[in-house]
């Protein structure tokens, strides 16, 4: 723990970095990437607004204020997780308490004894193996500074790994827990590691237990998918206004590999989400589908990249946005298809609606494409609700309120039935229903 200070310049991150270096874990593989990453984040710095990748999100902003940065606190454990439990989820449950995996609170009970799910400290000391061949490896500390700032300071985090043709059976359900007196910056890094021919759901949400101050995390998530392997991840944001993320997923596909993700953002203060997926392999299929409701002054920013670089491969983005009040709302899509990645099919679609006039939703779907045998689109739309649906549902009698209601509710209706597990697609729902005051 380093004292709360200014941490806005980048220096001040840097020479932080050098006090606590020595009582981060790791072997000297891991103390290697640690020193590169903290190098390129010197080198990149926190992102201006000049920076394209950053033109609609104020990050400096973020860090601005004093701020108390955290890399290895002990977790709490005096509470109950009950309330952040998902209704009628029968899942293994595994909870990250201020960054920081918690055996106490976590319930790993019957699950299949090759499955590994602990600590990436433990990791780091007892896996060393697939922590040379999976850490800091689809998420590249020379693309974004909060990708080589995580890297840096991490010091723990969840670390799963499913074994060749494993199948598990139940979801694996994070809970990531913040609680914090003052403002805190909190550095979660996660690995998942799923084998070949491998199965496994992954279900995580995002809740404060007790944060009267802003808080920041600014966490990672790798995820390795070899051949074959179907991974479904699942991620509600329904934090307090209080939360700010910058949440960082890089996905990794070998060939013949699955990949279907969902990501629903319903509260929270400031959320970055970025969702990085690479193809590396023949035949893979990737599914994107996100859903963000906003009010207030929320701001949620969606960066998807999805690198085509093998041939016969396919992926499909949807994201659907309801913006109210002077919330706003980013959605920024890359597709790149490689010159070796024939016969690809791109799709990606972002539509949303905005119920006020002071809401604001910045859209940027791009497509860069190196092949020429490709089936590849993308489109996006932006608008209020419907006058003449409103007016046909009104003339059978529905009223305004209800009649609104109804329309955003089938708005959504295809991101939701994307979401195969049952007891969470109905938890969200209820979720939804409230959001959209019902």
């Amino acid at each position: 723990m380093i004292a709360a200070e200014k941490i806005s310049s980048t220096g001040k991150l840097v020479s932080d970095f050098e006090e606590v270096k020595k009582t981060l874990p790791g072997n000297s593989f891991v103390q290697n990437i640690r020193q590169k990453a903290i190098e390129s984040f010197a080198e990149l710095g926190i992102p201006a607004r000049k920076n394209e990748e950053y033109k609609y999100s104020n990050v400096q902003k973020l860090f601005a204020d004093t701020v108390t940065l955290s890399v290895a606190e002990a977790p709490f454990s005096n509470i109950s997780i009950q309330k952040y439990l998902i209704p009628n989820l029968d899942a293994h449950t595994v909870v990250l308490a201020n960054g920081v995996f918690s055996e106490e609170l976590s319930s790993l009970k019957n699950l299949d004894k090759s499955i590994v799910v602990s600590s990436l400290q433990n990791a780091f000391e007892k896996h060393p193996e697939l922590i040379e061949k999976c850490f800091s490896k689809c998420a590249d500390i020379n693309s974004d500074a909060f990708i080589a700032l995580n890297t840096a300071y991490a010091a723990d985090g969840i670390f799963i790994s499913v074994p060749d043709n494993i199948l598990v059976e139940k979801p694996i359900h994070i809970i990531n827990l913040i609680a914090a007196k003052e403002s805190t910056l909190f550095f979660p890094r996660n690995l998942f590691v799923v084998g070949k021919n491998a199965q496994v759901q992954l279900v995580e949400t995002f809740e404060t237990h007790d944060l009267p101050v802003k808080a920041i995390s600014d966490s990672v998530t790798e995820i390795a998918v070899d051949e074959n392997a179907k991974v479904q991840y699942y991620r509600l944001q329904n934090d307090c206004e209080n939360g700010q993320q910058i949440n960082t997923v890089c996905a990794s596909q070998q060939k013949n590999s699955h990949f279907d993700t969902n990501t629903v953002t319903l509260s929270g203060g400031w959320i970055r989400n970025n969702l990085n997926i690479a193809l590396n392999g023949e035949n893979c299929e990737t599914h994107l589908n996100g859903l963000f409701i906003t009010s207030d002054t929320q701001h949620v920013d969606n960066h998807t990249l999805v690198d085509h670089r093998k041939p016969h491969c396919e992926s499909n983005q949807t994201y659907k946005g309801i913006l109210d009040e002077k919330s706003t709302g980013i959605f920024n899509g890359k597709i790149f298809v490689q010159r070796d990645a024939q016969k690809t099919n791109a799709y990606q679609s972002s539509k949303n609606i905005l119920l006020s006039d002071d809401a604001t939703i910045n859209t940027k779907p791009q497509l860069e494409i190196y092949a020429d045998d490709v089936k590849c689109s993308h489109g996006s739309s932006t608008g209020k609700i419907d006058d003449d649906a409103l007016f046909y549902l009104r003339a059978r009698g529905l009223g305004i309120a209800s009649a609104r209601k109804l329309l955003l509710h089938a708005f959504v209706n295809d991101v939701m039935q994307t979401i195969r597990i049952n007891a969470l697609r109905e938890y969200l729902e209820t979720l939804i229903h409230k959001k959209l005051g019902e």
